[in-house]
């Protein structure tokens, strides 16, 4: 809750001072009810979160996801980097001095994904922590922190439609919409065939051809994987693009409609040859204070 909210709260329950174990549980008894009814109201779950994480994560722009160990994702189980993957692997522990080698933490957690059918099992992440000789809880804190990183099973195409401002006024929504309908899934879910996953993310840094969604390409691990942005989108455009990796075609990357983020009538500035001013020859620039330099000297 805000602080004024919670300030309110305190006043009407006529509560001491704020950090004392009795406020806290008659806080928590005066939010119940409120904790209640949004677990009334929750979808069902999805994998392995609770029906009220469930609702959450539907109103939020990530995906709630509490770990609950699996035949296939507990810590007893090991996970190696294929053999092919450890010339990356390397070249990026050698970036940093072994006293900081913690710093390479998340390009290897993100080479680790790539691997991984695109999430982060919690074998993964104890390999990353044995090779950086950091506790287990240091990765864990870094992989449930970035959205970036998921931490449950993945399609092979991991479909997130940008859900910031921009894109919601140039209807985002209705674009999650369209491919949920497609898909035949909620966001945060895996089609039955496990080609897809419908997620969203926050600012994309494409608003000038809002509204876009960005697709993750898992299909051959760290050496074909992808990052590709589909811009200036409909509801049918998006679908498209769908559709068409669903068939293994290569869809149009960027704008689906501009050649790149033009105005749509062709542009209107820049037609021709700039007339300046133009940049200095830092060359001469270079010479000029060298020849004066030794003047100076000379005259000293």
């Amino acid at each position: 809750l805000p602080s004024c909210a919670l300030s309110a709260q305190r006043r009407r329950l006529r509560l001491g001072p704020p950090h004392t174990t009795t406020m806290l549980r008659r806080l928590a008894s005066a939010l119940a009810p409120a904790v209640a009814r949004q677990c009334q109201a929750a979808p069902p779950a999805i994998g392995g979160q609770t029906s009220f994480a469930a609702a959450a994560a539907a109103r939020m722009s990530t995906q709630i996801f509490v770990h609950r160990d699996t035949p296939d994702n507990n810590s007893s189980l090991s996970w190696e980097f294929a053999e092919i993957n450890m010339p990356k692997v390397v070249e990026i522990m050698e970036r940093y001095p072994p006293n900081y080698k913690r710093s390479a933490m998340i390009p290897l957690l993100d080479i680790a994904q790539q691997q991984n059918n695109g999430f982060l099992s919690v074998p993964v992440m104890n390999k990353v922590a044995e090779m950086l000789e950091v506790a287990p809880i240091r990765v864990y804190e870094v992989a449930t922190f970035y959205s970036m990183f998921n931490r449950q099973k993945m399609g092979k195409y991991h479909v997130m439609v940008c859900g910031t401002t921009p894109c919601m006024l140039r209807g985002s929504r209705d674009i999650e919409k369209a491919l949920s309908e497609y898909m035949g899934v909620k966001k945060f879910e895996n089609t039955p065939d496990g080609m897809f996953t419908l997620g969203e993310m926050e600012c994309m840094g494409s608003c000038v051809n809002a509204p876009m969604i960005v697709v993750a390409d898992y299909t051959n691990g760290v050496q074909g994987y992808t990052y590709n942005y589909y811009e200036d989108l409909t509801p049918a455009d998006a679908v498209s693009v769908v559709t068409a990796l669903k068939e293994g075609r290569t869809p149009k990357v960027g704008s689906q409609h501009r050649d790149k983020a033009e105005p749509k009538g062709g542009l209107t500035t820049l037609l021709g040859e700039p007339t300046g001013p133009r940049c200095r020859d830092l060359n001469q620039v270079k010479l000029d204070l060298e020849v004066a330099a030794a003047a100076a000297a000379a005259a000293a």
